[in-house]
């Protein structure tokens, strides 16, 4: 738990109906902000949750400060219920296919008519135009917005290493939320927000789609691309490791050539500027590999470090456990994992990637287990005791046992 919560959404209620990753991390940013966010899951509980694989990790990274009521919304009784939640909350977040929440009886208009004030956020594939009813993924949108070839290799499109899309799209969704909940102070009424993972990815190449147009050539995948910089690449280490370094300033080259005494390249007219540096990159390269292998991994990030040059370890996302840095600064946050061969053990999971005045957000609900609030929500929606006993007992909601 944080000792100083932050909470700039505090008294902010959000009803969120998501599964995977884009959906639930519009939810989460909300949540860590000190929204109170309540996660509506089927009876049985979010598929998310038995994902197995490279999706295992899904849950318990976009479901902390979440409460969970389990609930079956085909049923009327649960669709009433949560209508009754709608009616008082501010936000609704869906990343659902187009049609499904309006067959629910959960579509925009008809919750607008209901709640003036609600601010629905749709988490979509594509926004409005001839794809939209299409079914979209995140690696779908890689590939068709033109991220996944510009990560691999000429020939062989990649997506990228983690769920950028799903994750950047529930960070527009997010954004649009909080725009609309400031402008709704003024106009009263809340609206719908629309975040999708095809013009997110477009937006995340559109650097790319400009160098096209300055330049008149076509942008190359990174493993082949022209870099802007001649020092702008990993490099080997005499222990067998390997270590990014970059140099992308005039400055800075003066203070490599310095630091690792490379007087010839220092006094050289011919590399005083980066674009002369980059014309003569085949004469380069070579001397720099070499200095740098003279140097184990943690040498040369020490020299680096004082020259305060731009470097990186190559890390596996296992070895961020131990980070010194997000340690010491509130970047991994202590959660329980709440399903599967390890449910109930601890772990530590990133916090959001932010500080408002000087605070990290933390952790004020633990990822929730399924049905864990189910109780404690209805009965905050006004429902008696009995009224929620009858819902359990008709298999309309599940919760924890008492």
């Amino acid at each position: 738990m944080s000792d100083k919560p932050v909470a700039p959404l505090a008294g902010v209620r959000v009803i969120e109906f998501t599964h995977m990753v884009m959906g639930p991390a519009a939810g989460l940013i909300l949540a860590d902000m000190g929204a109170d966010v309540i996660k509506i899951e089927p009876v049985q509980g979010d598929s998310t949750r038995r994902l197995p694989g490279s999706g295992a990790g899904y849950f318990p990274m976009y479901n902390r400060n979440k409460r969970s009521l389990c609930v079956d919304l085909k049923a009327p009784a649960g669709k009433q219920a949560v209508l009754r939640l709608l009616d008082s909350a501010d936000v609704l977040i869906e990343n659902f296919r187009p049609g499904t929440m309006e067959r629910l009886g959960f579509g925009y208009p008809a919750l607008s008519e209901r709640n003036p004030r609600l601010i629905y956020c749709s988490e979509k594939g594509f926004l409005p135009g001839p794809y939209e009813h299409r079914t979209a993924l995140d690696e779908v949108a890689q590939m068709m917005g033109g991220l996944a070839y510009m990560t691999g290799p000429p020939g062989r499109p990649l997506r990228a290493g983690a769920s950028v899309i799903d994750v950047q799209g529930g960070m527009f969704g997010a954004t649009g939320v909080l725009a609309a909940l400031y402008q709704r102070e003024t106009s009263g009424r809340g609206q719908h927000v629309v975040a999708s993972l095809f013009e997110s990815t477009v937006f995340l190449v559109g650097q790319h789609m400009a160098q096209y147009a300055v330049t008149g050539k076509p942008a190359a995948p990174m493993p082949a691309r022209v870099s802007a910089w001649a020092i702008y690449q990993v490099f080997d280490t005499a222990d067998d490791d390997q270590v990014f370094v970059g140099v992308v300033s005039d400055k800075q080259w003066k203070v490599f050539c310095e630091a690792f005494e490379l007087v010839d390249f220092a006094n050289d007219p011919t590399l005083a500027t980066n674009n002369d540096r980059v014309a003569h990159k085949d004469r380069i390269l070579p001397v720099i590999k070499e200095t740098f292998r003279r140097y184990t991994k943690q040498e040369l990030m020490a020299k680096l470090d004082k020259t305060g040059l731009p470097f990186a370890p190559i890390t596996k996302p296992e070895e961020l456990f131990d980070d010194p840095h997000l340690a010491a600064g509130g970047g991994l946050l202590p959660v329980t994992i709440s399903d599967g061969e390890h449910a109930g053990e601890r772990t530590r999971l990133p916090a959001l990637p932010m500080a408002m005045d000087g605070e990290r957000f933390g952790v004020h609900h633990d990822v929730p287990r399924a049905g864990q609030h189910s109780r404690e929500v209805l009965a905050e929606a006004g429902f008696s005791d009995a009224e929620i006993d009858q819902l359990l007992a008709e298999g309309v909601v599940s919760a924890e046992s008492r």
